[in-house]
Parts: structure tokens; sequence; C-alpha cells
């Protein structure tokens, strides 16, 4: 009985992929219609969309810092700095140090704005059609998995210039002296450049993304005739 169930849930995915994929060899080519390359101008329409309304939010004043999809929460190594801050009543410069963590965040992803613009004008979807029926996040996954490594690389020394713009360089180094000459405390020294990079170059793709999922469910969100056309075939 299990083995007749198992079997008849495997025909049944078979079926579904047969049927997804008869949609995507189907949807229109050339001659007056949308063509693989429309889509993808749509889609880059798209993520564009998202740079320009959701990463901008995160350049303003308290863009990471009270944003609870993207706020940079301290790693695993400092929260114990932060709790023996605490302990001690320094709770004041120990939230100072937090916040800073996210003020060098939102004044790096200004600085870096142009990075993803240009990354995405660079973007060549040879697979269009499967990412446009793809996941509510299916364009920001893509241009994650081809955009990651390039753009942590450019993104870093901007994070660090900004560690020393917005005085995080300072504060942190205060917060780690002030922790280590605790008695019976073991110290630190964590590489707190590579740890906001990380976290703010995974904020911009999550606010991305928030954008795409508008888009793909919200006739509304479609602003040009472009993505009204394109996004239509998803529908």
């Amino acid at each position: 009985m299990i083995r007749k169930v198992f079997t008849l849930i495997l025909l049944l995915n078979l079926t579904a992929c047969a049927e997804l994929q008869d949609v995507v060899n189907n949807l229109p080519q050339g001659g007056g219609v949308l063509s693989n390359a429309d889509i993808a101008s749509g889609l880059r329409q798209a993520l564009d969309l998202g740079i320009d309304k959701q990463v901008s939010k995160l350049t303003q004043t308290d863009g990471f810092y009270k944003n609870e999809l993207v706020k940079i929460l301290l790693p695993a190594e400092l929260q114990k700095v932060d709790k023996g801050l605490r302990d001690i009543g320094l709770g004041n410069l120990a939230d100072e140090g937090l916040k800073v963590l996210n003020r060098a965040a939102e004044d790096a992803v200004g600085e870096a704005t142009p990075i993803f613009i240009n990354a995405v004008k660079d973007i060549t979807f040879a697979d269009a059609k499967n990412i446009l029926l793809g996941s509510d996040d299916a364009a920001t996954q893509y241009l994650t998995t081809k955009t990651q490594t390039e753009l942590y690389n450019k993104f870093q020394p901007v994070i660090n210039n900004s560690f020393s713009k917005v005085g995080a360089d300072q504060i942190w180094a205060n917060l780690i002296n002030k922790y280590n000459a605790i008695p019976f405390t073991s110290n630190v020294n964590p590489n707190l450049t590579n740890y906001v990079t990380a976290k703010a170059l995974k904020g911009v793709y999550t606010m991305i993304s928030v954008e795409e999922k508008q888009i793909r469910n919200q006739v509304s969100s479609r602003t040009t005739d472009l993505l009204r056309k394109v996004f239509a075939l998803q529908d």
C-alpha cells in the first residue's frame, strides 16, 4: 500500500514538472509579442526598481537599525561583550556599539548603490523564462548567485571607509578594550568589517526581493508597460 502511494505521488510530481516545462516552452516568442530579450529586460527592470525603491531605504538614518528584516545584530563572539558591559553598568555604550554597526551599513550602501545598479545591467538572463516562472524571489536569487562574490569584494572597502566615517572603529576599539579589561574574561578581537560587509550585502538582496515579490503579486506595483506585459505571463 505504501509503495502504491509513493508511486502515485511521484507520478503527480512528474506530471506537474512536465506541465511547468510545457508552459515555459510555449511562452510567446518574437514577432510582435514578448521575446526572451523582452522578458530579460522586464526582470532587470524589476531588480532596478528594487534598488531604487527598497535599497534606497537602507541608506537613510535607521534604514538598517530600525528595519527588522535587515537589522544587523551582534555576532556570537560579541554577545558576551555586550552582556559583560551591561553587567558593569555600561549599557548605553553597548547600545551605541550596536547602533554604529548599522550606521556603517547605512552609509556604505549609499556609497555602493552604483555597484548594485551596474551588476544588474551586466546580467544576461539566458534562462529568463524559467526565472519568470520561478519562486517569488527567483530573479533576486539569480542576482545573488551571479554577483555576491564580486560585490562582496567591492563592498568591503566601502564598509571599511564607512566604519571610520561614522566613528564605529573608535567606538568598538573602546568597547573591546573596556571588555578585555574586565577581570576573568577572555580577550576578543573580532573582524567587524567582514561581518558587517556580509550582513549589509545580505540586507541589500533582502530588500530587492521585497520589491520583486510585490511586482510579481501586485499588478499595481508594475509601473511600466514592459513590467505589466512581462509579469502578466506568470499570472
